[in-house]
């Protein structure tokens, strides 16, 4: 567990492969409420060594899957942590038959996160809906998988090729070309991110790609600007 400002920790998972083998690094955050409650953003492969570190930081109250791509151990922490209440992003419910949802974020504002946690739903992409958040206390916006960058040399042949053209490993964290072409409705995708880039982002998590300690709104700016520019 790495602290990344006041009341939000990050930890880093193992890789995992993805669809045609692409190996993808894992990262999770921790959002401590003033009630004393967590937060799991994004959970990691659960290991004793991570539980015991999170334990030691409050009550698991929410897991959250960001979007209908990062499921893969969410079962594992209901499992462990069957009191928490699990959210669910759209798409999600319906993939996951497996797993108890007790919220989804369709249905508007968590009350319990009040003046602690914001979200916006990324509309219009036919990859997956992603749930974007900000916290408050720490100005850290998280991005699970809209934006991307990977370190030069990650992957090798023809993968690399691949994951050049797609702009994952570009000079700066970018948006995939993959998912600037499934956005089927650009006009629902930037009402949304209009609510993204009026955050007072300082900081940036993204599931893959650098964590960011300052000048977070911009980076968040140029990474979608192809989008905002009509």
């Amino acid at each position: 567990m790495q602290s990344f400002g006041p009341n939000i920790w990050i930890a880093e998972g193992p890789t995992v492969n993805a669809a045609a083998g692409f190996a993808y690094p894992t990262r999770m955050a921790v959002i401590r409420l003033e009630s004393g409650e967590l937060v799991i953003w994004s959970p990691v492969a659960l290991t004793n060594a991570l539980a015991a570190a999170v334990n030691t930081l409050g009550n698991i109250a929410y897991l959250v899957s960001p979007n209908s791509l990062h499921d893969s151990f969410l079962a594992d922490w209901q499992r462990a942590y069957p009191d928490a209440m699990v959210c669910a992003p759209p798409g999600l419910r319906e993939k996951r038959r497996d797993i108890r949802f007790d919220l989804d974020f369709s249905n508007g504002p968590i009350a319990q996160w009040a003046g602690a946690i914001d979200f916006a739903i990324i509309a219009g992409n036919r990859i997956t809906t992603e749930v974007v958040f900000f916290h408050h206390e720490s100005q850290t916006t998280l991005v699970t998988d809209l934006i991307q960058q990977f370190p030069r040399g990650w992957f090798s042949g023809w993968r690399a090729v691949v994951a050049r053209l797609d702009l994952m490993v570009a000079h700066e964290p970018s948006v995939p070309r993959k998912f600037r072409l499934a956005f089927t409705d650009r006009n629902a995708a930037r009402q949304s991110l209009a609510t993204v880039l009026a955050w007072p982002t300082e900081r940036l998590i993204l599931a893959h790609g650098p964590v960011i300690g300052s000048g977070g709104q911009a980076v968040l700016r140029r990474a979608f600007g192809w989008l905002m520019r009509r």
